[in-house]
């Protein structure tokens, strides 16, 4: 099997009225992402998704089709996409960088392979080892009213955890989380996420005035780029520490590890270039005696899809005890495939299909195509 065309197409979905995301990077208000078809002669045509963001990973979406367009198709075509790891050497000597474009194309390769063998992704990766992945949703950095607000609105749907956004303003950080926590009482599971807001000294105040909120962690209280900094914030708590944007390459984890400067990682396919760096980050954790989580960058259906199948692949991966971040399609209006995907909550369903076991909506991608 050869690889014939790598199609991108740009599309921007807006997110639901009342549900656009307010962090320490910034509003969320449209996802401008690049969905990518990977086409073969023997007529299989893998998905991926590229849910590119330029405050997170400093990927545009212009700059996402430019990429696959100019550097990566020219360097795969006329390979046979079930060569994963050749792959991913072609695209990483074309081009450094740029994780959420290459987990695109990646992903299409993953898909395909699963398509030809007949089975689902996860069973590429090794088989299950849950059926379905625990997750949380996101009170956004509102005001007290709003979050309040949000947090009840999480709980009519069945919600087990529930995250909430830090990293803007000490003061009225706290006040958030002491009324989300109010919300939905002492007992259920609650995790903060500065995205790197907090300064070091900020981040040991907040989190010794939030000790008694009885928080489930801490995500990413401080700038990336500093594990020695971390690890200071970790021994200065007993609130367990999540990194998140800290964490996109092997070489990060491993940084991050011997400094002991975290106690679970977040990831996913989308940060580490696919879905096999990612299994090379969970190899790391493992052997660092670290779990992981499922993060997120607020994908759509196909992203998230990969994700899930990431999730129930990977014993390390522990979504019971700290619950996953593939909520990307409850905030969007729309999630570009035919059939949504379970998501519960409490639990989302791994897809059964074959391969990454969804299909893009034609109708759907005509509406959110950009040009």
């Amino acid at each position: 099997m050869k690889i014939t065309r790598v199609e991108t197409i740009p599309v921007c979905v807006p997110l639901k009225k009342g549900m656009t995301a307010k962090t320490a990077h910034g509003e969320h208000v449209t996802s401008p992402y690049v969905i990518v078809r990977v086409h073969t002669d023997e007529g299989l045509v893998g998905l991926g998704e590229a849910t590119i963001s330029g405050l997170w990973s400093g990927e545009t979406q212009a700059g996402s089709v430019a990429a696959i367009n100019h550097y990566i198709e020219p360097a795969i075509l006329g390979k046979d996409p079930r060569d994963i790891s050749a792959i991913r050497r072609a695209m990483d000597f074309v081009i450094k960088l740029n994780p959420f474009t290459k987990a695109a194309v990646e992903m299409a390769m993953w898909d395909i392979a699963g398509k030809a063998a007949q089975v689902p992704v996860y069973q590429l990766l090794g088989g299950k080892v849950r059926d379905a992945i625990r997750i949380k949703l996101v009170v956004w950095a509102r005001d007290l009213e709003g979050s309040r607000l949000m947090a009840q609105q999480h709980l009519a749907l069945g919600v087990s955890c529930i995250k909430v956004k830090t990293g803007l303003d000490p003061l009225t950080d706290i006040a958030r989380v002491r009324a989300v926590r109010e919300t939905i009482g002492p007992d259920m599971p609650l995790t903060i996420d500065s995205n790197c807001g907090w300064t070091i000294q900020q981040a040991k105040h907040c989190l010794r005035e939030l000790a008694d909120c009885n928080l489930l962690l801490a995500e990413q209280p401080i700038p990336a780029g500093d594990p020695a900094g971390l690890a200071e914030v970790r021994q200065s708590t007993t609130i367990p520490i999540m990194a998140d944007e800290s964490v996109f390459t092997l070489q990060d984890a491993w940084h991050l590890t011997t400094h002991r400067a975290a106690d679970i990682l977040s990831i996913y396919p989308g940060k580490h270039g696919g879905l096999a760096g990612t299994a090379e980050i969970v190899a790391v954790a493992k052997a660092a005696g670290l779990r992981c989580t499922i993060g997120s960058n607020l994908e759509l259906g196909i992203g998230t899809a990969a994700m899930l199948h990431v999730a129930a692949a990977f014993p390390e991966i522990d979504t019971d005890s700290f619950p996953a971040d593939t909520i990307g399609p409850f905030y969007h209006d729309h999630d570009l495939i035919t059939q949504s995907l379970d998501l519960g909550p409490p639990y989302a369903q791994v897809p059964t299909g074959i391969g990454l076991g969804v299909q893009l909506d034609e109708e759907q991608l005509k509406q959110f195509r950009v040009g």
